[in-house]
């Protein structure tokens, strides 16, 4: 239910096409709610629909049929009311941490070093995407000054927490191979956070 709502987020920030909100959720919204450009037209669709949003008139005619939406008084009541509606907490879903409940049933020898450098492969990648939004923090939010912008760095500072959270919680999962012996090339690869 909350693609919707995204979008109507990103519409009311800034009117845009199908093809610019593909490449804003690419930078900003997709780090925390992921949509590919195929759901986010077919929703854009929906909305219209729904006499949520609308087609903003073209000057010219668009190249290509390229069509720009703003959100219409009803979209923005139907984000007004979703904001403050009760959801409870979605519980982590991540295959890693499953991985390694079952290799605490079936052991990790069978694994080889296969389980190790995943868990190597997903530190790097958290490691590059905490870099990211520290350099959004310091390129976007070094003053912060009216209340969107501050509610703007919660979202990000919630991501820093996150990936930061990520980067110790692997950190510790990394370490419990190594002692258990499931390769020993792991304590010299934990590095620097």
């Amino acid at each position: 239910m909350s693609l919707p709502h995204a979008i109507l987020t990103a519409l009311l920030e800034k009117p845009s096409s199908g093809l610019e909100l593909t490449r804003r959720f690419d930078k900003s919204i997709g780090f925390f709610w992921p949509a590919t450009h195929q759901q986010i037209y077919r929703e854009l669709g929906r909305l219209e629909e729904a006499g949520l949003i609308r087609e903003l008139p073209q000057q010219q005619p668009a190249r290509g049929g390229r069509k720009e939406y703003e959100v219409l008084p009803e979209g923005r009541d139907a984000l007004v009311a979703w904001v403050g509606e009760s959801q409870d907490p979605r519980p982590v879903r991540d295959a890693l941490v499953l991985r390694l409940r079952a290799a605490a049933v079936v052991g990790t020898a069978g694994a080889g070093s296969g389980l190790g450098d995943e868990l190597l492969r997903h530190r790097e990648l958290h490691r590059r995407q905490l870099a990211e939004y520290r350099e959004i923090a310091q390129r976007d939010f070094a003053s912060v000054a009216d209340e969107r912008a501050r509610l703007q760095h919660l979202v990000l500072q919630a991501g820093i927490g996150l990936e930061t959270f990520w980067l110790d919680w692997l950190d510790q999962a990394l370490a419990q191979l190594a002692e258990g012996d499931l390769d020993e090339e792991l304590d010299g690869d934990l590095g620097e956070t």
